[in-house]
């Protein structure tokens, strides 16, 4: 047995699932923030609490989140497509659809956000709260399919050790963006 075989006996690093799930509360912690960031801005203004929000919940959805549908991406979806369940692969189907959606409703409210982080006046406050609301509500609908669907029926069909191994490459590739950011 090689070194590299004893230590993943020995620590075999973090399930997968358990980090995608770990992704999950805290996504549905910043849609909180998102909500009240946006309540905030309707009652007090682009103030220095608000813009402060306004640039935590940016980052979280700029970074973790892209970087958590890209995970469910590049491991859970095609395994799932790779299943032959016709339902199971037109669930992954919806929800890889979600993620384009995500994304353009994302590319709409970032420029947003930003603007009121930064103090700028070159954001429309209804219109931050509608496309807020549009967002947060497909982002919810998105995670509750996931983990009331595509999450069980991964870690019925992945095995433990398949899954520390996507545990491994998601933690890994999470450090290496984390480094490329500082």
């Amino acid at each position: 047995m090689t070194l590299a075989e004893q230590t993943e006996l020995a620590d075999p690093g973090p399930d997968g699932m358990d980090l995608l799930d770990g992704c999950h509360r805290r996504t549905a912690l910043a849609l909180d923030q998102l909500a009240a960031m946006v309540s905030r801005l309707s009652e007090q203004g682009a103030d220095a609490e608000t813009r402060r929000l306004a640039r935590q919940v940016h980052e979280f959805f700029s970074t973790t989140v892209r970087q958590h549908h890209d995970d469910e991406e590049r491991h859970v979806f095609p395994r799932m497509l790779a299943s032959g369940d016709a339902a199971l692969m037109q669930t992954v189907l919806r929800l890889q659809t979600d993620h384009n959606w995500l994304e353009e409703d994302w590319l709409n409210l970032s420029p947003q956000l930003l603007a009121v982080a930064e103090g700028h006046v070159g954001y429309e406050v209804e219109a931050l709260r509608e496309w807020s609301e549009v967002f947060i509500g497909l982002l919810r609908d998105h995670m509750a399919l996931e983990e009331s669907v595509i999450y069980p029926q991964a870690r019925a069909k992945l095995g433990e050790r398949e899954r520390h191994d996507i545990g491994r490459q998601i933690a890994s590739r999470r450090r290496g963006l984390a480094d490329a950011r500082k």
